[in-house]
Parts: structure tokens; sequence; C-alpha cells
């Protein structure tokens, strides 16, 4: 097993409005062995993700794996509304950075 970081392991790493009181951050792995490897490893879960976005793990709404698309889901409460007061990202687009960093164990078989 190896160590790695999860842009080494996914072909696509994103975030967008889930609405204007959540955020969906997906992440589309390279192939079906990788996404595999990442959900027996359980690489995005809600403890994972309530860390690197700094909330509760109460607001991180779901977790959802799509196997056609070999992507993961996770969909957070938004810290503010899209276009509140101190919003500074409407359409959430740019949520996505700290999962660039995240290192994950995982073997790909």
């Amino acid at each position: 097993m190896a160590k790695m970081k999860l842009p080494e392991l996914a072909s696509v790493i994103r975030s967008k409005n889930s609405g204007p009181y959540e955020l969906t951050l997906d992440v589309i792995f390279k192939d079906k062995a990788t996404y595999e490897a990442a959900c027996r490893a359980q690489v995005i879960n809600k403890t994972t993700i309530a860390k690197l976005y700094g909330i509760g793990e109460e607001d991180v709404i779901s977790i959802t794996l799509f196997a056609p698309a070999n992507a993961i889901k996770a969909t957070i409460v938004r810290p503010y509304p899209s276009g509140a007061l101190g919003e500074t990202d409407v359409y959430g687009a740019q949520q996505h950075a700290p999962l660039l960093n995240l290192e994950v164990e995982i073997k790909v078989e």
C-alpha cells in the first residue's frame, strides 16, 4: 500500500452548488479499479470531509458512491447561502481545494 494524494488517483476533483444552501464535492477516479479501491478504503467519508472543511459531521449531508461514473460525491452545508453577504463563491466552484492535499493510503488491484 502506498500513500498518495487524491489528485494522483482522480481525473476530476471539483465543487459546485447543490442549491443555495449546499455544496457538492465530486471526485471522479481515473478508472474502475482505482474507484473500487477508494470505496473499499472509504477514502471519502463524513469524518474526513468534516475535518477538511472545518465543519461538524452533522453538516456533511451525504456521501454518495456513483459507480457508473467512478465517482464519489460528498454534499455539505454551505457556510453561507449562495449570494449572501460575506459569501465569496456564488457558484461554489472553488471549494474543492481542501481535497487536493488529501493523502490516502490505497491499494489498487
